[in-house]
């Protein structure tokens, strides 16, 4: 039987397929990784690859972006040239969608990242996937808050705009057109 948070095998067919052109059309991003170990890994990883699948049905393109020596696991992050359509108009946790009056919208990123089982990329991560190419030049993308600005009732987001990347904050509770998150995954 399959669960709630396992795709069927077609789906499981069709995500490796995809994963895998993506890797070899973008060899930069994963120099030194070989596809044969990462889909070794991934067949193994149900669950994972249900979240994989949650990335990319929300427009994320998830990709290999490195290897965690010391776990063996390897590293997912959105790989979208822009922050991910599916995922933007969001608070940034869901205390900052409920200190909303008005105007709130469906979700905050926090909890939406929860529910697909993936991580907000943090400062690090964000300036790491900055280095695989030019992201978020039109949009930007809600990072994982450090607690001391989280509570002050802060939170930040990063951009990439004239040749730089930017890390600024807003207050948790407003939301953009235009602003998103993106997610790591380890499998």
């Amino acid at each position: 039987m399959i669960s709630k948070k396992e795709l069927v095998p077609e789906q499981r067919d069709d995500l490796i397929n995809l994963l895998k052109k993506r890797f070899e059309k973008n060899m930069s991003r994963h120099i030194d990784l070989e596809w044969a170990q990462v889909q070794t890994r991934l067949e193994s990883s149900l669950e994972q690859q249900w979240s994989l699948q949650e990335m990319e049905s929300t427009g994320g393109e998830p990709d290999v972006i490195g290897m965690d020596l010391k776990s063996g696991e390897y590293l997912f992050f959105d790989c979208s040239a822009e922050s991910p359509k599916g995922r933007r108009s969001l608070c940034y946790d869901r205390e900052g969608l409920e200190s909303r009056k008005e105007h709130k919208p469906k979700n905050n990123a926090v909890d939406m990242a929860a529910s697909m089982g993936i991580e907000l990329l943090t400062e690090e991560q964000y300036r790491k996937l900055q280095q695989l190419g030019n992201f978020d030049t039109k949009t930007s993308s809600w990072l994982k808050t450090p607690s001391d600005i989280r509570d002050l009732g802060g939170a930040i987001f990063g951009d990439f705009r004239f040749g730089h990347i930017f890390i600024y904050h807003n207050g948790a509770q407003s939301y953009y057109s235009a602003r998103g998150f993106r997610g790591a995954l380890r499998v």
